[in-house]
């Protein structure tokens, strides 16, 4: 298999039964954020268990609409009057950054039949600046955020027409983040939840319920406590914690050599092309060597798929063992795409044999924040997308041809 996005569909399915029995204990609705997944062939597995998408403007707005066929809610930071008519026909919640854009087009909406009848209900992001994370770049709450509206700008305003608040202030984070959000949500915002003009609250994404250390039990008292304090409907909408150890992505061994004392390895899969977020946040993904004759001495954890006959051996972090920066106790190669990006660097990873052209490297947690945000860039192939069914079979639902990368620009 030449480099493919393999994901699971037995593994979508135990996080989306993990989603539903959440929602279920603590009383919400449950949506999936198409923005960290929207591989929309696999939707089959996961609809029964939620209750709709979370969008991020139109065109996920259509895909949850043509595709998952449940409750839409939508947010973007900015609409254009043609997003907004079209939304109006089909979404349910319509949340808005700024009230310079409900404003600008709250006439177009609260005449909408839609509108009228209930089906359609508009909201506001707020922003309760109460920052929790660690990494600035997904920190909503950053001072001069463009994303929600602070509660001072909310004074003496006429907000008739809206009936929610939307807030979203997590990223791979667990409910004690929450519970401190909402102490500052109470703080800034409880007197407008409180009045009988709003009646949900959609506490956004960045719940890491499907993580094993997850206190969903803590999540479920939360959402009850607000639900009682408020009389508000509770949505969330996690789009990690949904595809999450879930899908891996394959590459093949291109080049192997040496330079200024370093063993570098070039892949046909690239970081800054196919996983962004390697990058960006910065993120470590588990990387395994595939074998097919010899097993690992220990196995002590396997990627999120798997196929017959290969053993997996995972490949050390140098930096936080010293046992693995001796180059004689370990083969120590830094992993990098096939694009002129010089930053185009997975990292440094200790193997257990030399690597060779032709080997396969998997690297791990691959179906969330990654095909979303792919790129031709460079003109480098873009891995096929294979669905791993749960009898083991593979269906490749994707394939990338030149024509793909020729046709996206002209």
């Amino acid at each position: 298999m030449s480099a493919a996005y393999v994901v699971s569909l037995a593994a979508l399915e135990r996080n989306a039964r993990i989603l539903r029995e959440t929602a279920d204990a603590a009383g919400c609705k449950l949506v999936l954020a198409l923005k960290g997944f929207s591989c929309w062939k696999a939707f089959d597995t996961i609809r029964p268990y939620l209750d709709g998408c979370c969008a991020s403007g139109l065109w996920e707005g259509l895909l949850a609409r043509d595709y998952f066929g449940k409750h839409v809610v939508t947010y973007s930071p900015g609409y254009t009057e043609e997003d907004i008519r079209e939304l109006c026909e089909f979404t349910h919640h319509l949340d808005f950054n700024s009230l310079s854009q409900w404003f600008r087009f709250r006439g177009i909406v609260m005449t909408h039949p839609r509108f009228k009848s209930g089906e359609l209900l508009c909201g506001l992001r707020v922003n309760p600046q109460c920052s929790t994370g660690s990494t600035p770049l997904y920190d909503p709450c950053v001072a001069g955020s463009r994303l929600g509206i602070t509660a001072d700008q909310l004074e003496g305003v006429d907000l008739t027409g809206l009936s929610g608040l939307h807030f979203h202030t997590l990223c791979e984070q667990n409910s004690d983040d929450l519970e401190k959000t909402l102490v500052a949500v109470e703080e800034k915002f409880g007197h407008l939840l409180r009045s009988e003009q709003f009646t949900y609250l959609n506490m956004g994404g960045g719940h890491w319920i499907t993580k094993p250390f997850y206190d969903r039990a803590l999540l479920a008292r939360l959402v009850q406590e607000t639900k009682a304090k408020y009389g508000v409907e509770v949505w969330l909408e996690p789009g990690e914690a949904a595809a999450i150890h879930t899908g891996v992505l394959r590459s093949t061994v291109l080049d192997v050599f040496e330079s200024a004392g370093h063993k570098l390895v070039i892949l046909d899969i690239s970081a800054t092309a196919h996983m962004p977020d390697v990058l960006e946040m910065p993120y470590r993904p588990d990387v395994f060597l595939v074998d097919r004759h010899e097993p690992p001495v220990e196995q002590e954890s396997l990627p999120a798929v798997t196929f017959p006959g290969e053993f997996y051996h995972p490949a050390g972090d140098p930096s936080s063992n010293p046992a693995l920066r001796d180059p004689e106790a370990a083969f120590i190669y830094r992993i990098g795409g096939p694009t002129c990006l010089a930053g185009d660097v997975t990292g440094d990873f200790a193997f257990h044999r030399p690597l060779e052209v032709g080997d396969v490297i998997v690297f791990d947690d691959m179906a969330h924040y990654t095909m979303v945000k792919t790129t031709t860039f460079n003109g480098v192939k873009h891995p096929a997308i294979v669905l791993q069914r749960p009898d083991g079979t593979l269906e490749t639902i994707r394939e990338f041809g030149y024509a793909d990368f020729r046709d996206r620009l002209a």
